[in-house]
């Protein structure tokens, strides 16, 4: 595939899912800029920052990521859940769960570890995956239908988070609460969603 061809399906996927753009690239953003200066990021867009974002402290912990693979990881799963929940619902439904289960997840978190020192889309992803399994199965709208397997995949990765195992060879703590309550959130306006939607 040339460069020219390369930019062409960029630019398609963006025109397509601008929401999963903008959030893959805050991401990238956060993690270049916790590279940059650790200190500065996480007073930046943690959850009770110094100085800076104001209330927007609720969501802008999605987009500090620590680490290549962290941030990786989040954006594979955010393009595959999200752009499924854009292409085929739209881009305002997608920026509205975001903003939903981002405030929920990073509460969470929060309130169990009694710590700001957190950071990822991670929540997010869950809440996507949640969101997804329960209004596909309820609306039987099967261009929300996950792939198979991804459902028990994440979860057996939920729960295996947290074991002592993911923690031990990454060396660094998991959000687990950030992830259980992206999923359960996701689940609840999945349900809601399935309610308004089905008659």
């Amino acid at each position: 595939m040339s460069n020219s061809d390369s930019l062409i399906l960029l630019r398609q996927r963006i025109k397509q899912s601008p929401i999963v753009s903008l959030l893959i690239t805050l991401s990238f953003l956060g993690w270049l800029l916790v590279s940059i200066d650790f200190m500065f990021a996480v007073s930046f867009l943690s959850f009770q920052p110094e100085f800076g974002m104001g209330s927007l402290r609720y969501i802008s912990p999605i987009f500090l990521h620590f680490g290549l693979i962290h941030l990786a990881f989040n954006c594979l799963w955010l393009a595959l859940l999200g752009e499924k929940i854009e292409t085929h619902l739209g881009s305002i439904h997608l920026l509205l769960v975001v903003i939903v289960t981002s405030i929920i997840s990073n509460y969470s978190q929060f309130y169990w570890s009694g710590s700001s020192n957190f950071g990822g889309m991670s929540g997010v992803v869950y809440a996507l995956l949640g969101y997804l399994w329960v209004a596909a199965r309820f609306t039987n709208n099967q261009k929300l239908k996950l792939p198979a397997g991804i459902f028990g995949f994440m979860i057996g990765w939920l729960f295996l988070c947290m074991t002592p195992i993911i923690p031990f060879v990454f060396g660094s703590g998991i959000a687990n609460a950030a992830h259980l309550g992206g999923l359960l959130s996701g689940m609840i306006l999945g349900f809601i969603f399935s309610f308004l939607t089905v008659k």
